[in-house]
C-alpha cells in the first residue's frame, strides 16, 4: 500500500471525529502554549533584570559598613584605595533616612544622600533639569541640592523648580538641578531623595563618618582585581571581621538573579510539561478507543492484503498528527497571550524560536511515544478474530 493511501486514510479517521480530536488536542494545546509563555515569561524578566542593573554600571561596587561599633572609613583611605589597580574612582555618600523638608507651605519626609561631584557619574545619574553637584559647591560648603521627581511634585506640584528653595531640618537649600525619573516603589524608589554636598552635609549631621562609598572599576573584567583590593582594605581595617561590612557587585549580582529566574523557569516548564504528558496520555486512550471502534475494519483490510506495517504506520501517523496539529494551534496560542500580555497586560514576555522549535518537535513526539502502543496492538490483531468482533 503507497504511502499516500496510508496518509489520506489517516486524516479521513481524524477528520470523521472532529470534535474528540479537538478534545483529544487540548492537553498539547495547553501543554505547548504553557511551556512557550512561561519560558517567554523567564526570559523577558531575565532580560529586563539584565536591563536595568547593567544601568546602573556592570562595574559597580558597593560597599557597606554595617554596626554602629564599627569604625567608619575616611575620605583619605577612600583616595589611597581609589589609586589601586581596576579601581577607576570612588564616590563617598553619607546617608540619612527621614529627613524633614518644607518647600512653599507643603512639608515631606525623604532621605536624604550626601556625596560628590563623580557620584552621579559611578550611578549613571542624569539631571532633568539644573545641573548635579560640582566641586566648587564642595570645596565651600554650599547650601545647594539635587532632588528627585517625587519630592518636586510633592512640594511644588511642578518639576521646573531650579532655583527655589526648600528647607531641609532648619537649613535653607538653593534646589540647582531635578533628577531624571528612574521610577521604583516606596523606599525604593530612586525618585523620592535629595542630594547634597558630602561637606555641607558633614557640617550640618555634625559626623564626617562614611559607612556607604561605591567603586566603579576600570570595566567589567576590572571588578575581580578591584574587589581583591578592596577586600584587602577592608581586612585590614577591620581585622578580617568580614560581618563588619559588606559588598555587593553588580555582575554577581546579574549572576544571581540569572540563576534564580532559570529555576524558576525550569520549575514552571516542567509543571507546563506535565500538561504535554497528559495530552499523550489523552491520545494513547482515544487511539485505543479507536483500536477497538475498527476492529472489523482492521480485519477486512488485512484479510484483503493490507501488511502489519501500514496498519501501525497509519495508526501513528494519526497519532503524530493528532500531536502535530495540536502542537500548531499551541504554539499560535503562545504567540497570541505574548502578544496581549507584552502590548496590553504590561508584561515581558520574549519568545524564543528556539523553545518554539523544541515544544512542538516534542509534542509531537509525545503522540508518537504515547500513539505507539495502540498502533502497535491493532497492527497484531488477527484478521479471522477481528472479522468475527461485533
Amino acid at each position: 500500500m503507497k504511502f499516500t493511501s496510508i496518509m489520506k486514510m489517516a486524516f479521513f479517521s481524524i477528520l470523521s471525529n472532529k470534535i474528540r480530536s479537538l478534545l483529544t488536542m487540548l492537553g498539547i494545546i495547553i501543554g505547548i502554549s504553557s511551556v512557550i509563555v512561561l519560558v517567554g515569561m523567564g526570559e523577558g524578566t531575565k532580560q529586563k533584570v539584565a536591563s536595568q542593573i547593567e544601568k546602573l554600571g556592570t562595574n559597580l561596587i558597593t560597599v557597606n559598613i554595617v554596626g554602629n561599633r564599627n569604625k567608619a572609613v575616611s575620605t583619605s583611605e577612600l583616595e589611597e584605595l581609589k589609586k589601586k589597580p581596576g579601581v577607576k574612582d570612588i564616590a563617598p555618600v553619607l546617608n540619612q533616612g527621614n529627613i524633614n523638608i518644607k518647600g512653599g507651605d507643603k512639608t515631606a519626609t525623604t532621605t536624604m544622600e550626601a556625596s560628590t561631584p563623580n557620584y552621579s557619574t559611578i550611578r549613571k545619574l542624569n539631571v532633568d533639569s539644573g545641573r548635579f553637584i560640582e566641586q566648587n559647591d564642595l570645596d565651600n560648603r554650599f547650601k545647594v541640592a539635587v532632588i528627585g521627581v517625587t519630592v518636586a511634585d510633592e512640594l511644588f506640584g511642578s518639576r521646573n523648580v531650579v532655583g527655589e528653595t526648600i528647607n531641609i531640618n532648619g537649613y535653607n537649600f538653593n534646589i540647582i538641578g531635578v533628577l531624571q525619573a528612574q521610577g521604583g516603589s516606596g523606599g525604593n524608589s530612586g525618585d523620592d531623595r535629595i542630594i547634597v554636598p558630602l561637606t555641607t552635609a558633614q557640617r550640618i549631621l555634625k559626623s564626617r563618618d562614611i559607612r556607604t562609598f561605591y567603586i566603579e572599576a576600570s570595566d567589567k573584567d576590572s571588578v575581580s582585581e578591584a574587589m581583591g583590593y578592596l577586600q584587602l582594605f577592608l581586612n585590614k581595617k577591620y581585622n578580617n571581621d568580614t560581618k563588619s561590612y559588606r559588598i555587593f557587585d553588580q555582575t554577581s549580582l546579574l549572576e544571581t538573579s540569572n540563576q534564580a529566574n532559570d529555576s524558576m523557569t525550569a520549575m514552571l516548564s516542567g509543571i507546563a510539561g506535565i500538561s504535554l504528558v497528559v495530552g499523550g496520555i489523552g491520545i494513547m486512550n482515544i487511539m485505543l478507543v479507536s483500536v477497538i471502534e475498527r476492529t472489523k475494519e482492521i480485519g477486512i483490510r488485512k484479510a484483503i492484503g493490507a501488511k502489519r506495517e501500514n496498519i501501525l504506520t497509519q495508526f501513528l501517523i494519526e497519532a503524530g498528527s493528532i500531536s502535530g496539529i495540536g502542537g500548531m494551534l499551541g504554539v499560535l496560542f503562545g504567540y497570541a497571550f505574548a502578544y496581549i500580555g507584552n502590548n496590553y497586560l504590561k508584561m515581558d514576555i520574549t519568545i524564543s524560536n528556539n523553545v518554539v522549535a523544541v515544544a512542538f518537535l516534542f509534542s509531537v513526539l509525545v503522540g508518537i511515544v504515547f500513539g505507539m502502543y495502540p498502533a502497535n496492538k491493532a497492527s497484531k490483531l488477527n484478521p479471522i478474530e477481528a472479522l468475527r468482533f461485533e
